[in-house]
């Protein structure tokens, strides 16, 4: 049967995977490897003597911070919904007030046009890789993750999800690989004031993860918290008389205008607990709310808003390098100055020399490859690279 049979297709669409070596071009894996530890060296980082293994020890010179941190992936939050990127709707007021106050990462990109993507680009620090993302895919039991590092420095490390889930192996992939999953059957019906088939109004999952914060801070652990996004997402409903817009128009704008207000409130409801002066937090998209552009592989629907806010901890800045969703992990442990073995192939930013930064972006079977005035794709179809 030809290879692009009925068979074929029915395979890959059951699966979700295509095979790698029919439609794209590869080298030898001594070449390859050698190619990415080059890119990945960097002033702390030294390399094990295996040459087809990217692990490395991360040793830095001064101490450690032990600093909490709280992660919140936003649910199709596109860059240009901020007043920052030129937005005249004011829907979201909260997050550029916060700007001047943060480390506000002016050039940031997502990794892909699905939440799973966004997931596996923040957690696992890894190019996207063609096919289906590896929070859906077989045997992805006990990765290397962000979770993993910081379990190993005792923090307790939460997955919390307003939905259920199971949708997408979210549950699954995260608690196989050092975190501890909580969703819409551990938050608690009092905290909910509006649910949608995709689960329950972001104020109740920020609610509580504040429980889950003065949990960990009340028995003396560390907490690293990833919350995951809802209630931007259709039919774009939300609790009535938070914002001006009323959910009963089921609009993106009031959507994303009602996520950036549990935003806010979470803020200001951690600024009363004793745990906030020491926490890192950390607001970025999981992707864009469209991906549909006049090329296969539009950049400016990757283009995502991504802060990390700790008035007590982080100066604020402007950081206007190029930096990929894949870059966050290892950049907030290097703030940390961590010291851990690494297999992460995002970078630290503030360990790279200038001039090797560059932002990975995917669909399904396409790629492309960003630097400083020059971008490159992939072609599933004919395997070659393209410069635009």
């Amino acid at each position: 049967m030809g290879g692009n049979g009925i068979y074929e297709f029915g395979t890959a669409f059951w699966n979700n995977e295509i095979d790698y070596n029919k439609f794209y071009v590869t080298r030898n894996d001594t070449t390859n490897l050698a190619l990415v530890r080059s890119m990945l060296q960097a002033p702390n980082a030294t390399f094990v003597a295996d040459p087809l293994s990217i692990e490395r020890q991360i040793k830095n010179d001064s101490p450690e911070h032990k600093w909490n941190i709280v992660l919140i992936s936003v649910e199709s939050l596109s860059g240009d919904y901020l007043k920052r990127f030129g937005n005249k709707e004011n829907i979201t007021p909260s997050l550029d007030s916060l700007i001047p106050y943060s480390l506000w990462f002016d050039q940031f990109y997502a990794s892909g046009t699905r939440t799973v993507r966004g997931l596996e680009a923040l957690s696992l620090a890894i190019p996207p890789t063609p096919g289906q993302s590896i929070v859906r895919r077989p045997d992805n039991d006990d990765m290397f993750t962000m979770g993993s590092v910081l379990k190993g420095k005792g923090y307790e490390c939460n997955y919390i999800y307003g939905g259920n889930s199971f949708f997408d192996n979210m549950g699954k992939f995260f608690s196989n690989s050092s975190y501890t999953v909580l969703d819409q059957r551990d938050i608690p019906d009092s905290f909910v004031h509006h649910t949608t088939a995709w689960g329950m109004d972001d104020e109740a999952a920020f609610n509580f993860t504040l429980q889950q914060c003065d949990k960990s801070f009340n028995s003396g652990r560390l907490f690293f918290n990833h919350i995951m996004t809802v209630s931007n997402h259709r039919p774009y409903t939300y609790p009535d008389g938070r914002i001006d817009i009323p959910p009963s128009t089921q609009s993106i704008a009031g959507a994303v205008k009602y996520t950036d207000y549990a935003i806010n409130k979470f803020i200001k409801d951690a600024q009363h607990k004793p745990w906030f002066d020491n926490t890192l937090f950390v607001i970025v998209a999981d992707h864009c709310s469209k991906s549909a552009g006049k090329t296969d592989l539009p950049v400016n629907r990757y283009h995502i808003p991504c802060l990390i806010y700790a008035p007590e901890l982080i100066k604020p800045f402007v950081e206007k390098r190029l930096v990929s969703q894949i870059d966050l992990a290892p950049t907030l442990l290097g703030m940390m100055n961590l010291n851990y073995t690494s297999r992460f192939f995002g970078y630290d930013v503030y360990k790279l020399p200038l001039g090797r930064e560059r932002a990975f972006i995917s669909t399904y079977q396409d790629m492309g490859y960003i630097k400083e005035g020059s971008r490159y794709s992939v072609s599933a179809a004919t395997g070659t690279y393209l410069q635009s």
